[in-house]
């Protein structure tokens, strides 16, 4: 008998690919783009309204990569399954990666998994959008178009009682050049901009620029957005439309010329 599975053939894939042949060196990349939860998981035991708050995903970063992919002509890797299912940017073996807490909601289901659970998220639905990005970078490697990583996504404007006034975070490990050439741009604009702020990048916290940017030694950003500047199809539109400019800018700066 076949061992059982987690997703059902109700259950969205675990990613999205949009774009895949874009001409642009730009790969965009939204690990908490969705809020989607297996059927099998009833919603983790949680109301809608949960799920809808920033604990369950990204809020406003699918609709803004989607946007910027369309005017750059970049390949976006967007994936489907809300954080509290499983972080496609936590280790597995980081405490956050399957959340027994988070932002003070309970998450019972997940206290509740036991390692065969765990194991079968990870396979499912972690595995498979890694190796959606790898099998994107090898083929553009393979093809000498070059790359450059982005990994989008957005925060909250306020976390544990305290108001975050960036705008945006241009985050970072190692190499910090991309993010440092985008700052003064940002601000140029009059938009205040975090440096390694509202977060910072980790190996023990992150997989995503760690695994996919810096191994690579690709020329790389982890972009942070504060949520109420994309919360409506109009917000995201404009951040899609700033970035675009700025990205097409900045590339000439970080890509081979012919």
């Amino acid at each position: 008998m076949a061992e059982p599975t987690l997703l059902g053939p109700q259950d969205p894939p675990p990613f999205t690919v949009i774009g895949a042949q874009g001409a642009s060196p730009y790969l965009l990349i939204a690990d908490h783009a969705g809020q989607a939860v297996p059927a099998a998981l009833d919603q983790l035991g949680l109301p809608q309204a949960e799920l809808d708050r920033h604990i369950g995903w990204d809020i406003g970063i699918a609709g803004t990569t989607r946007a910027l992919a369309a005017l750059l002509d970049a390949t976006a890797i967007l994936q489907t399954y809300s954080r509290l299912v499983i972080d496609c940017n936590r280790p597995l073996d980081a405490p956050g990666s399957i959340a027994s807490v988070s932002d003070g909601t309970d998450i019972a289901a997940n206290v509740a998994a036991n390692p065969q659970q765990r194991a079968q998220r990870a396979a499912e639905i972690f595995q498979p959008y890694h190796d959606a990005i790898r099998g994107q970078l090898d083929a553009r490697a393979a093809r000498g178009q070059p790359t450059i990583l982005i990994a989008m996504h957005s925060f909250t404007p306020v976390f544990a009682g305290i108001v975050r006034p960036w705008h945006a975070g241009v985050l970072y490990q190692r190499d910090a050049r991309l993010a440092h050439a985008l700052k003064p741009l940002l601000e140029a604009e009059g938009l205040t901009v975090g440096d390694n702020e509202p977060y910072a990048v980790s190996d023990a916290t992150d997989y995503a620029i760690p695994v996919h940017g810096e191994a690579r030694g690709l020329v790389h950003l982890e972009l942070e957005i504060r949520q109420d500047l994309i919360a409506t199809d109009e917000g995201q539109r404009a951040w899609a439309q700033r970035l675009a400019r700025l990205f097409t800018r900045l590339a000439p700066d970080f890509t081979p010329q012919p």
